[in-house]
């Protein structure tokens, strides 16, 4: 259900302060809002998140390993080929795609985690936490997903408070790109792309509603280019 969510300009200064502790740039002063005031917001369904996150992770395994057959049978067994998005597909039955963008997905997985109650942190200036992989589904093992799901305590964070991250890690995805570009000191041990990937899980949990907000993206479809 949809929740109030703070004042955009509030939760914007505190993101603002936020890189000056951190000492990155600052986007300039006509960067976008997320939200305007009065639209509300809510997350997806934690079942539809715990999906995506499955999906991922086996989209990694493949990466580091896992063989099709194993990959697509736990899918199936699943029921999650619904999920699976058309070049997650291409590249699990056939290994077509960018591999090295696959492998950066960790840290969207991380972001879904930490979304639904599984991971506690998501410090811009810290890489993923390296207990991560023990909380996901084991597939080497042969966990199923129901079996994961029972063992998995979820704690799905409120919706007001994703929607000041997910402001943080807009002014951070400039912040941290900007950073790069003119050679400028990073704060911790992670660069743009752990940044995006986390903004990337963050826009495709968040659905905002009012006049100028669009329906909820697909997977593929969420815009970072902003």
């Amino acid at each position: 259900m949809p929740v109030p969510v703070h004042h955009p300009r509030a939760v914007r200064a505190a993101s603002q302060s936020e890189l000056r502790r951190l000492c990155l740039p600052a986007p300039p002063a006509h960067f976008p809002l997320v939200w305007e005031p009065g639209d509300t917001v809510e997350l997806r369904p934690a079942a539809e998140m715990e999906a995506r996150l499955a999906v991922l992770n086996v989209v990694l395994a493949r990466c580091f390993g896992l063989p099709q057959e194993a990959a697509m049978g736990w899918l199936l067994a699943s029921h999650l080929m619904d999920a699976v998005t058309e070049p997650e597909w291409h590249f699990l039955a056939a290994g077509i795609g960018d591999h090295r963008a696959f492998v950066l997905h960790l840290e969207a997985v991380y972001g879904l985690a930490w979304l639904l109650g599984i991971c506690q942190h998501l410090d811009p200036a810290r890489p993923s936490d390296n207990q991560l992989v023990t909380l996901l589904p084991d597939l080497r093992q042969g966990e199923s997903y129901n079996q994961w799901r029972s063992r998995t305590l979820l704690a799905p964070r409120h919706p007001a408070e994703v929607a000041a991250v997910l402001d943080l890690y807009y002014c951070l995805d400039w912040g941290y790109l900007e950073a790069e570009r003119i050679g400028a000191r990073l704060p911790g041990m992670i660069d743009a792309n752990t940044i995006g990937q986390r903004r990337w899980a963050l826009e495709w949990a968040v659905i905002f509603h009012g006049p100028y907000h669009d329906g909820p993206a697909g997977w593929e479809e969420v815009d970072l280019s902003t």
